[in-house]
């Protein structure tokens, strides 16, 4: 069974997930043994898109962890507009981690703990809240499976989380090792991380994912368009008024 990827489509999969008796668990407490499914978001390219997503789960009362990236050109997590949507998670009940980059970091171990040490204060700075939990971005294979605590935080490839109970991911826009109903744990009634990522699930119509990330640049751009406008004399007196403040769902946390 696939749900189309579409706001209503994850409120959907995840219906799905409660009438096969399934109980959404957290990484500090999921059995993989038990009927636990982990919901995972890392968030590679939007934080506005967690929003939606985030307000689906809680009113289905289910807790997800959301993980953030300081190391990207994709948004900034520290300006006034992400600190409000991470609150939004937060006060909905959701945990934030950090989705961290090791590959910017090279390979020397030591420095892998130092720098997701740095990395955790800082999002824990912004929050205002601790940093239990670390999600690898793109991880190389030796992450994978990788035993032990990252900078004293459980991470999200720990053999519990990785081997010991099913894992299912939405990578590049979709299912490419099967859907997550169809998935030999659930067949066995066993545990699932599943990792999606709020982008390819936002509006109300599916679409190609380079159709979404086309949509999503195009959104940026207006956003920084505003931006220009707002904040560089000559910009807005060649290009006339600032933009309306855009509303929309994935670009909104540059504006």
């Amino acid at each position: 069974m696939s749900e189309a990827f579409t706001e209503q489509g994850y409120l959907a999969l995840l219906r799905a997930f409660l009438a096969r008796g399934y109980a959404v668990a957290g990484y500090d407490d999921a059995d993989p043994a038990a009927r636990h499914l982990i919901l995972r978001h890392d968030l590679d390219m939007s934080l506005g898109a967690a929003e939606p997503i985030a307000a689906l789960e809680s009113a289905l009362s289910v807790k997800a962890h959301y993980f953030v990236l300081l190391r990207t050109e994709m948004y900034n997590p520290f300006s006034a507009a992400a600190r409000a949507t991470l609150g939004n998670l937060r006060r909905l009940g959701h945990e934030i981690g950090l989705h961290f980059d090791a590959s910017v970091h090279g390979s020397d171990p030591q420095g892998l703990e130092d720098a997701a040490a740095r990395e955790c204060r800082a999002l824990e700075d912004a929050l205002g809240a601790p940093v239990r939990f670390v999600s690898f971005h793109r991880p190389a294979a030796a992450l994978l499976g990788r035993r032990g605590t990252i900078a004293g935080r459980r991470h999200t490839y720990e053999p519990r989380f990785f081997s010991e109970m099913g894992y299912c991911s939405d990578s590049r826009g979709g299912w490419h090792y099967g859907p997550p109903l169809d998935h030999r744990a659930v067949a066995e009634g066993r545990a699932l991380q599943l990792l999606t990522h709020p982008i390819w699930w936002i509006g109300s119509v599916p679409g190609d994912p380079v159709a979404t990330l086309d949509r999503f640049r195009a959104e940026r751009d207006r956003v920084l368009a505003r931006e220009l406008a707002a904040n560089c004399d000559p910009y807005r007196a060649a290009r006339g008024a600032a933009p309306p403040a855009f509303k929309g769902k994935i670009g909104d946390e540059q504006g």
